[in-house]
């Protein structure tokens, strides 16, 4: 008969000190918060003994000796794999860097460290490394002791976006299209948020905003009516760019407005809705 995993805390915790000197004897139990810790270089690793009693509750009483001697290995090969992370990368958290990608679906999220960034795309955590970087897992940073990840914006800011080129480029006669791009980068995509730095101020009516490549942004400011003739053209634009793309974003084209808003619009203004009652308020270009 099962039980709830609390009733099994204090015998298996019991158990849990009396298996660590001799599965891993550089380890000890905190008390206070019911973990595992063993040392891993300057750091530890740390592991909840939720996950054994929760086996433990499921098991009989007879089989919780087995059951801890398993889980504690398990610690203790996590802590070997941090060992040889951390030997790997040195300080991991100088090289956690901020990809914005199109919205991912649940399947392709999970076990990943991502988080909504609005509600078209989603702020991945990267290991920006040339051989063994990617995408940085939940496990991974678990067994690495990263929980707290405020820091990761201002690494990819200062380390990878210092540089981004900014530039305008004709488009049609006199509607030129404001270029933010770092060949080969990975990460200028992550500007999406902070269009305004990059437009001329005062910006009333916000921007047409393209991001078809993770190393370019295409911006094109919203003053008057000749937006409606622009936004056919820079869809054109966004579209082939992120077809021909090594390491294409998105395809489509954004307004950026108010406090960050990204609304998708088509190729036709009047299509979307709140859009078309903006071209409305908008002055008359009569250059």
């Amino acid at each position: 008969m099962s039980m709830e995993p609390l009733d099994a805390a204090a015998d298996v915790h019991a158990l849990i000190r009396d298996v660590l000197p001799a599965l891993a004897p550089s380890a000890w139990f905190d008390s206070g918060t019911s973990e595992v810790v063993l040392p891993v270089g300057r750091s530890e690793a740390r592991a909840s003994s939720w996950t054994v009693l929760e086996r433990c509750a499921r098991a009989p009483r007879s089989a919780w000796p087995r059951v801890v001697d398993e889980w504690v290995r398990e610690v203790g090969d996590r802590a070997f794999l941090a060992v040889g992370e951390m030997e790997l990368f040195g300080d991991v958290r100088e090289l956690l860097r901020l990809r914005i990608v199109p919205k991912l679906a649940p399947r392709d999220r999970e076990g990943l460290v991502v988080v909504p960034a609005g509600d078209h795309f989603d702020a991945m955590v990267m290991i920006e490394h040339p051989r063994y970087g990617g995408p940085l897992t939940k496990a991974r940073a678990g067994l690495l002791g990263l929980h707290k990840l405020g820091y990761v914006m201002t690494n990819t800011h200062d380390r990878e976006l210092a540089d981004v080129a900014v530039r305008d480029q004709p488009l049609l006669p006199g509607r030129n299209v404001r270029v933010v791009s770092k060949p080969g980068s990975r990460y200028v995509s992550a500007l999406l948020s902070e269009v305004d730095q990059f437009l001329p101020w005062p910006n009333e009516h916000g921007a047409l905003v393209g991001v078809p490549c993770h190393s370019t942004l295409l911006l094109y400011p919203i003053t008057s009516t000749a937006v409606r003739e622009v936004l056919p053209v820079f869809s054109d634009v966004v579209r082939e760019m992120h077809a021909d793309a090594d390491d294409p974003c998105a395809p489509g084209v954004y307004w950026s407005h108010g406090e960050r808003r990204l609304t998708p619009l088509s190729a036709s203004p009047e299509a979307s809705g709140e859009f078309a009652t903006l071209l409305h308020r908008l002055p008359d270009d009569y250059t």
